[in-house]
């Protein structure tokens, strides 16, 4: 899109929640702006950034007049997602995390795919980048060809067991219908798991929904981000949301329960890794988290049926912390740190 757009209202509008992201915003925001084919407009909802994040609003706010600025005061990712759907005014919704980019021809791709076969939304691959260099790479247009890419459509019935259940949770790289969302919203308070949670609760209005293997979606291996960062307990927010999903699942078709119950059995464990990681001292500090993931586990473990949905090797994890918690603990930490 040219710096100057024109005065129709936008077909998409594009939600980004930035975070003390001064580094990273401007690149995301121009890789939406050099997006062609529809109009859109992009909402950064800046949310309590205490570096230069503000400035750098300012700056790109007077580059592009289809952007606009909104200011919260550290209110979560959450409630920054929720406040630019307050405000969108486009008849398509997407949104782009601010260390990510979009890589040219994604919205016009995503666009394509969705009205073409009449879904509701319409969701692309995602590539991983942590270098200017590779991304580069990525944004070359012999590299974006939109055509021969596998294309999938489900039902919600097939996108809960095919898509949702497989790791396909982000509510990142997808194109929703403004209809389809209506007055859903993100759960505020959550951080990790919110965006899985999110796409559950949409499901059952979703009547056809489309993916295509185009990696349309740079995402950016950022080393401080939330995934990356050491155990807080925000961490038990992945533990919570599944238990939240798997409830609402359940209601949609029991005979997933056991798919769900595998899914927080990763998230519990995903979780006591992180606590593992920490140093002596810290881990004795989240000694009361620990407890609570070996409870939690310990109920759905006894589920024997669900251990054949958990990933490769999560198996033999689920046992030897259901049995020896504090073993399993210091062997985890004692591999890791060999690894470094």
């Amino acid at each position: 899109m040219t710096e100057k757009s024109d005065e129709k209202k936008p077909q998409i509008s594009v939600i980004v929640p930035v975070h003390n992201g001064q580094a990273h915003l401007e690149g995301c925001i121009e890789s939406i702006e050099s997006q062609s084919g529809q109009t859109f407009e992009v909402i950064v909802i800046n949310d309590g950034s205490t570096d230069g994040t503000a400035a750098v609003c300012d700056r790109l706010a007077e580059r592009y007049d289809n952007l606009r600025i909104i200011n919260l005061s550290d209110l979560g990712v959450s409630a920054a997602r929720n406040r630019g759907l307050e405000q969108a005014v486009g008849e398509y919704i997407t949104f782009v995390d601010a260390d990510d980019r979009l890589r040219p021809g994604t919205l016009a791709e995503l666009y394509r795919i969705l009205t073409e076969t009449d879904s509701d939304m319409a969701g692309c691959a995602f590539a991983v980048w942590s270098r200017q260099e590779e991304w580069q790479t990525l944004a070359e247009p012999d590299a974006n060809r939109s055509g021969g890419w596998e294309t999938i459509e489900y039902n919600n019935d097939s996108y809960l067991k095919e898509a949702i259940l497989r790791g396909n949770s982000r509510c990142w790289s997808k194109l929703y219908r403004r209809s389809l969302i209506g007055s859903t919203r993100f759960r505020q308070g959550l951080s990790i798991g919110e965006d899985m949670l999110f796409l559950v609760e949409l499901l059952p209005r979703v009547k056809r929904a489309v993916e295509t293997a185009y990696p349309g979606y740079g995402y950016f291996q950022n080393p401080s981000g939330a995934m990356k960062r050491p155990f807080t307990p925000a961490y038990m927010d992945q533990i919570y949301c599944w238990e939240i999903a798997r409830e609402l699942i359940v209601k949609q078709d029991r005979s997933l329960s056991v798919q769900a119950d595998a899914q927080v059995m990763v998230a519990i464990m995903l979780t006591v890794g992180k606590i593992a990681l920490l140093p002596a001292k810290k881990r004795r500090e989240a000694a009361d988290y620990l407890r609570v993931c070996h409870r939690k586990l310990g109920a759905i473990g006894k589920k024997r049926d669900c251990y054949a949905f958990l990933p490769s090797g999560y198996g033999i994890k689920v046992r030897l912390f259901n049995a020896c918690p504090g073993l399993y603990v210091r062997l985890y930490h004692c591999k890791n740190f060999i690894r470094k």
